[in-house]
């Protein structure tokens, strides 16, 4: 018997005034004639992001959730290259330290996922740098945290940049300019348009890198349209992970828009992924990545638990009883 661990992405559609992502422009930034004074401002925003995502683990905590994807935004312009030198974690250390205790003392799962501009297999050298400096940004944050940093950072394989398959090749021969503490971090998804999960479990199996499976992509871009006949390999990706295996959950939005996040889950499409890997593996953390947030997860659970199968172990995770 499996359990199934739901979780959802950043942001609560029910906490109010609680964004983890809370911002400022470079053009902003520049109009503040005093630097330190701007700088200040960065990192009284990134405090009150931080604390927002202390209120958002509290929430999660009330309903038994101890999966959670983090925003990538917790520090604005971290990452700038006009902010080169500026020691972002100096002014945080002591708030990202009690969100870290947070979560390990309450045993959450707390994970990234950067942006597309995450690029590894890029034939342009500066892309690379820009990855890796993202990345960095990302190792430090869960470093300050408290958090091992190992298989907490997903994204894709990057462009075809017109040949796929040296694309591929690519990724492989950049892998080996990563440095040993930021390739830790990473684990790989298999995305709608360009990298089926064949594709990924080539990179993943060479390299060692746990693949996350996210069934909508698969089903908007696949090789072979039953997945189920790459499960073994999936688990198999995950066997050196000291965490459970990650996969994505969502549904489209439309038949029209088949590639968009749609608001809710379906929950026969989950529970159809749920049926074929039951009794696989001890334990699948499901990451649902819907336009309504917990409200998602809080409905998925409710179609769920009318199910004559389905026994909830807690608020939000389940297994399921033939």
């Amino acid at each position: 018997m499996t359990l199934f661990r739901l979780g959802y992405v950043a942001m609560s559609v029910n906490l109010q005034n609680a964004s983890p992502s809370q911002t400022m422009t470079y053009k902003t930034f520049k109009q503040i004639r005093d630097r330190d004074a701007a700088i200040r401002k960065l990192e009284r925003i990134a405090q009150s992001n931080i604390h927002n995502c202390l209120r958002l683990l509290k929430h999660n905590k009330a309903h038994d959730m101890n999966f959670f994807r983090l925003s990538s935004r917790i520090v604005p312009l971290a990452t700038h290259e006009e902010l080169n030198g500026w020691d972002y974690l100096s002014g945080i250390k002591d708030d990202l330290k009690e969100l870290g205790s947070y979560a390990e003392s309450n045993n959450m799962r707390l994970d990234f996922h950067p942006d597309h501009f995450v690029v590894l297999n890029s034939p342009d050298e500066a892309i690379f740098k820009t990855s890796m400096k993202v990345l960095k940004y990302h190792y430090l944050l869960l470093h300050q945290m408290g958090i091992d940093p190992m298989h907490r950072c997903v994204f894709h394989l990057g462009g075809r940049y017109d040949d796929k398959e040296k694309s591929l090749e690519r990724f492989i021969e950049n892998w080996s300019l990563v440095p040993k503490g930021i390739q830790k971090l990473v684990m790989i998804e298999n995305d709608d348009t360009s990298y089926t999960v064949e594709n990924c479990l080539y990179i993943c199996e060479k390299l060692n890198i746990p693949l996350v499976f996210d069934l909508h992509h698969h089903l908007a871009n696949h090789d072979v349209g039953d997945w189920h006949v790459y499960w073994e390999r999936i688990m198999n990706t995950w066997s050196h992970s000291p965490l459970p295996l990650k996969m994505h959950i969502s549904s489209p939005k439309s038949r029209e828009d088949f590639k968009s996040h749609a608001d809710f889950v379906d929950a026969e499409m989950f529970l159809d992924f749920v049926k074929k890997v039951n009794g696989s593996i001890e334990q699948i953390d499901c990451m649902i990545e819907a336009k309504q947030k917990d409200d998602a997860l809080f409905r998925l659970v409710e179609d769920l638990k009318e199910h004559p199968n389905i026994i909830m172990e807690t608020e939000s995770s389940i297994t399921w009883k033939d």
